[in-house]
């Protein structure tokens, strides 16, 4: 009886257990359905993507079908966005010193830098001559740079035709009465020679020749030239002095060929002089040279200035700038140099774009136009009220390359791509003839790496030589006016002692023989570009080199390992 009590009181435990059971998990089940269709959503709105290759997206997970690695879930900021977009965030953008700055159209003016010096109106400037045949007794002006007086007495000159011609004088006076057109006619020989009425009435009243004459000073000025000796004898019309006036002087400016089409008479020139730091004097342009040096391959453009106080002495150095506006009428986007990256093929900018947490970044070909300095006019690429990255771009770019993203050497292939028209057209004939300067390039690259500013100047010259005699008649206007660059940098080194500026030239140099260089199509040896973020600036800059040891130019022993290798030609 007892037994039987027992198995009912665990029956009903366990229908009870049963009961509890369904009531708690039997609810549960109930809304699973709606849960399972949660994560349906999500795996339907959820990207995945190679870590090795961004541009694979799948909308499920795999493996990719490049590399065959697991595909992982996109983040949530990349989500949406271009493949080629890296995002950063704000935490990592103040980190890496990335500054951005919204683009607008304005007036474009190309500042343009002119080097010279004072040199003597050549319109004031006379050469004082002998009008009396003879030898020169004594020189009374006898250095350069003393002030003489017009009318004052320069030398004297002992003249046996002279002598003679008073002594014909004296002979026709006795004479004059039976004879007296023998008497003018032997005056007048002496007036001739400019011997003035009193001189002449001095010889007849003493009745015998002057032996010495002295020459007088025709103008006044300052003797800027001796062109004789005493014991020098001289024939009627030789020079003895230049005398110039420097109360008004020339600056004559240098103008390289790649600036001739912007200077023009009439421009406002701000210039300095290095005898009167601190001052800067405002001037116009009144004559630009019409022809070219065959020598130093530059044209002259003049200054007028006035000099009456006499504060400025020919010959000191002058530096000068001239802002000339490019389009009066259609305004230019202009972004600064450090906005750009430039392979030589190509030239790259990073535009900003709206992410959910900090900003994406995505790499933009651009078209640039005439170099003004610091900035560049854009012809084609970007568009008012764009953002671009224009600090710490050389950063954006390094990062986006390690994603494999479409950045400066890594280029993803697109249809609307303008990289044909980008490339140079460069004739065979041409790039085997450009070979041939290469070594003369690595010659002055070394140079540079020894901070050796005479054998820069020497390899300079050299390289400017067998550049000037290559044949550009099939360039296009693009390659003719980074071929007349290359002309310019050239001769602004050769110019120069100053290892510094030598290298900022050699800076611009680098950037246009890359251009040429990238687009020979055959060369002989591997060609490397290297690069150095802490150059200009921590703005950067290229070099070509023929080792992959990196060698810097710009720094020398102070810096000589900075830079790694961008590309192997």
């Amino acid at each position: 009886m007892k037994q039987n009590k027992n198995i009912w009181k665990a029956a009903g435990i366990l229908v009870l257990g049963i009961l509890l059971g369904y009531l708690i998990f039997g609810g549960v089940k109930e809304k699973e359905p709606e849960e399972g269709h949660e994560h349906s959503e999500l795996a339907e709105n959820q990207i995945w993507t190679c870590s090795m290759h961004p541009s694979v997206r799948q909308n499920e997970p795999g493996d990719c079908p490049i590399c065959g690695m697991d595909l992982i879930p996109l983040s949530e900021d990349e989500n949406g966005l271009d493949s080629d977009v890296f995002v950063m965030n704000e935490n990592a953008m103040k980190l890496a010193n990335v500054e951005t700055l919204v683009i607008g159209e304005k007036e474009a003016s190309k500042e343009i830098r002119l080097n010279g010096k004072v040199g003597v109106d050549e319109r004031n400037t006379y050469t004082q001559s002998t009008h009396i045949p003879g030898r020169i007794e004594r020189l009374y002006v006898n250095f350069t740079g003393e002030k003489v007086n017009k009318g004052q007495v320069l030398a004297s000159v002992y003249s046996p035709e002279l002598v003679t011609a008073q002594e014909e004088l004296l002979q026709a006076e006795a004479i004059k009465e039976s004879q007296p057109e023998l008497f003018e006619a032997a005056k007048q020989k002496l007036r001739n020679w400019k011997i003035t009425e009193n001189q002449i009435n001095k010889v007849l009243s003493n009745g015998k020749p002057i032996e010495r004459f002295s020459i007088t000073a025709d103008v006044g000025g300052v003797v800027t030239e001796l062109l004789s000796e005493r014991g020098d004898y001289l024939e009627r019309g030789m020079p003895i002095y230049e005398i110039a006036n420097l109360d008004k002087l020339w600056v004559l400016f240098d103008v390289y060929e790649g600036n001739m089409s912007w200077i023009e008479e009439g421009n406002k020139v701000n210039y300095t002089l290095r005898s009167i730091p601190g001052k800067t004097f405002e001037g116009e342009i009144s004559f630009v040279d019409p022809l070219l040096s065959d020598k130093t391959r530059v044209a002259n453009a003049r200054v007028e200035i006035n000099n009456k106080d006499k504060r400025i002495k020919p010959g000191v150095f002058a530096t000068g700038i001239i802002e000339k506006n490019l389009d009066a009428k259609n305004n230019k986007i202009v972004i600064p140099q450090s906005a750009i990256l430039w392979t030589g093929k190509r030239s790259l900018v990073y535009v900003k774009q709206n992410a959910q947490n900090g900003a994406g970044f995505q790499a933009r070909e651009v078209v640039l136009g005439t170099s003004l300095g610091d900035s560049f006019v854009i012809e084609e690429g970007l568009e008012e009220g764009e953002e671009i990255v224009v600090n710490g771009t050389f950063t954006v770019d390094a990062a986006i390359q390690l994603q494999g993203k479409n950045s400066m050497m890594n280029q993803t292939e697109k249809k609307d791509s303008n990289l044909a028209e980008m490339k140079m057209n460069l004739p065979l004939s041409f790039q085997k003839n450009l070979s041939t300067t290469l070594p003369a390039y690595f010659t002055l690259k070394d140079a540079f790496v020894n901070t050796d500013a005479e054998s820069a100047k020497t390899a300079a010259s050299k390289m400017h030589q067998q550049i000037t005699a290559l044949s550009i008649s099939n360039l296009g206007k693009m390659e003719t006016q980074h071929f007349n660059e290359i002309k310019d940098q050239l001769m602004a080194i050769s110019e120069s002692s100053d290892i510094e500026q030598q290298r900022q030239h050699f800076e611009v140099l680098s950037e246009n023989i890359i251009a040429f260089v990238s687009n020979i199509e055959n060369l002989e040896t591997p060609i490397y570009i290297q690069h150095c973020p802490m150059v200009n600036n921590n703005k950067g800059a290229d070099w070509l080199s023929l080792s992959e040891e990196i060698r810097n130019p710009y720094f020398g022993d102070v810096m000589m390992n900075c830079g790694d290798t961008q590309q192997q030609l």
